[in-house]
Formats: structure tokens, sequence, C-alpha cells
């Protein structure tokens, strides 16, 4: 089992800046790929970015293409997404997810994901 546990998010305004960190905690060993995805209001759950547990494999949305940067800190078991240029859009719920799976993070699709943190909101003034 992984435990994912996402913190950062807030009010903030257009063209600022955030970073959300997920904190992991368990056999986060078997984790294979990591991901960030967010849910507005009244819209499906979308992904962010996809990327392989080594980040040597990445996969960013076009709306964010640019503007974010998942990274990840082995030693403090976190992974983390950047944000940066906000706009009103990309208001949502944030979500951190974690593979076990062996395959192709692309196309990527929920499934794939075993573990997901419980979100945090990003909301972006204009």
């Amino acid at each position: 089992q992984v435990q994912l546990v996402e913190s950062g998010g807030g009010l903030v305004q257009a063209g600022g800046s955030l970073r959300l960190s997920c904190a992991a905690s368990g056999r986060t060993f078997n984790t294979r790929a990591m991901g960030w995805f967010r849910q507005a209001p009244g819209k499906e759950r979308e992904f962010v970015v996809v990327a392989s547990w080594s980040s040597s494999t990445t996969f960013y949305a076009d709306s964010v293409k640019g503007r974010a940067t998942i990274s990840r800190d082995n030693a403090k078991n976190a992974m983390y997404l950047q944000i940066n240029s906000l706009k009103p859009e990309d208001t949502a719920v944030y979500y951190c997810a974690a593979s076990t799976r062996y395959g192709s993070i692309w196309p990527p699709s929920e499934t794939m994901f075993d573990y997901w943190g419980q979100g945090t909101q990003v909301t972006v003034s204009s």
C-alpha cells in the first residue's frame, strides 16, 4: 500500500505560481509512474502530467505545457508540481497519483494509477 497526501493548494491571483507537494509513504519502492490530475467544478478529472518514476519520460497536458513542471525528491519521498503563470481555468482540485504497474504511461489514464491522494484545492482569481 502507498499513501499519498497533497498540500500546497490555495488562492492565488492570475499570473502567480504555486508548488503542490505530494508526500508518499508505505511501499513506495514499487512505484513505476507518478502523475498529477485535476478536476474542475462540473467537469471530469483530467490529467495534468504523467511521468515515469525515473522522470525519464514525461507527458504534460497541452493546457499546462510550458507552465508546469513535475519533480520528485527521493530523500523526502515526495513529488511536486510547480505551475507558473496560473490562469483562472487552472482552478480545480489537484490530485497526485502513483502507479505500481508496468507498461507505457501514454496515453495517460486514471486506471493505470493504483493510489491517489485526497486532493488539494487550487483557486486562481482573475
